[in-house]
């Protein structure tokens, strides 16, 4: 065979390959995205840390059934409605409960749908679905005035909940570790794929904050081995004002740990001058 077959070959199978292999990208976005196999089980319940909390059952518009704790705090200036990342389960997010239970404010904390105890499978559209219904619970059942609503996101969940805060009007939008968009997460993953034309996802958080009319505080570590560092910046720039970013420090999973009080103490603060509440 000639050398020139034999590269003319060569071109064909590494073509083959990667076509092969885009395809199967296209194709499992769903398990690249969500993980709600990573810890079904609820391990602990706020009872554990000393919170009363309510078991809540919400059913959404499209029939599935969400599982949630609704944590009251005494004297309660606001309520914190919470947004986790796309792995484990509310059971796993006790120190966010806690903070804020000492910050004075309700966390209202849901699993997404496919996630923990909550019915069904998840999907972008189905996530955003449950933010809503999280929030018609809150505003509407709880009789909790938008006005004294926060809404806090970490990773994914920071998508779902900036896009909730583009079309309600809550007191505040945190965002912890979040990224611009799937599609922008995907490039830096796959930079010799088109990405941006084989995602099947969204969640383009940066596109949202430009439609967000609220308070914005990020927050978000240089040494984030998932999430770029420069994503979390990219989005302080694109919110509106008043704003804040906070520099985290530690991984992805870890920084809030590793930042606990700075992050509490600034938080708090920028909830109490921004919300108009103070506990």
């Amino acid at each position: 065979m000639s050398p020139i077959r034999m590269l003319l070959n060569l071109g064909i199978m590494v073509a083959i390959a990667y076509v092969i292999f885009a395809a199967v990208i296209f194709f499992v976005q769903p398990r690249l995205v969500y993980y709600p196999e990573y810890g079904r089980s609820i391990t602990q319940t706020p009872d554990d840390l000393g919170l009363a909390y309510e078991t809540v059952e919400l059913a959404t518009d499209d029939g599935e059934i969400l599982h949630g704790w609704f944590v009251p705090a005494p004297d309660a200036a606001g309520t914190v409605l919470f947004f986790h990342g796309n792995a484990g389960n509310i059971s796993h997010r006790m120190g966010y409960l806690l903070m804020f239970y000492r910050l004075g404010y309700n966390t209202f904390i849901i699993d997404y749908r496919g996630y923990g105890q909550s019915s069904g499978a998840p999907s972008e559209s189905g996530t955003y679905k449950d933010a809503q219904s999280a929030w018609q619970y809150l505003t509407e059942k709880k009789d909790i005035a938008p006005s004294n609503v926060v809404l806090f996101g970490e990773s994914l969940g920071a998508a779902v909940a900036a896009w909730l805060a583009a079309r309600e009007k809550p007191a505040l939008l945190v965002l912890a570790s979040a990224f611009t968009s799937v599609p922008d997460m995907g490039a830096k993953l796959y930079p010799f794929l088109p990405i941006r034309l084989l995602s099947r996802f969204e969640y383009n958080t940066l596109e949202y904050l430009r439609s967000v009319n609220c308070p914005v505080f990020i927050a978000h570590s240089p040494q984030d081995e998932i999430v770029p560092f420069e994503q979390g910046r990219a989005l302080y720039e694109a919110a509106p004002d008043p704003k804040q970013f906070l520099e985290l420090q530690g991984g992805h999973n870890n920084g809030f740990i590793y930042m606990q009080e700075d992050w509490q103490e600034a938080l708090g603060e920028f909830i109490r001058e921004n919300s108009g509440t103070s506990p």
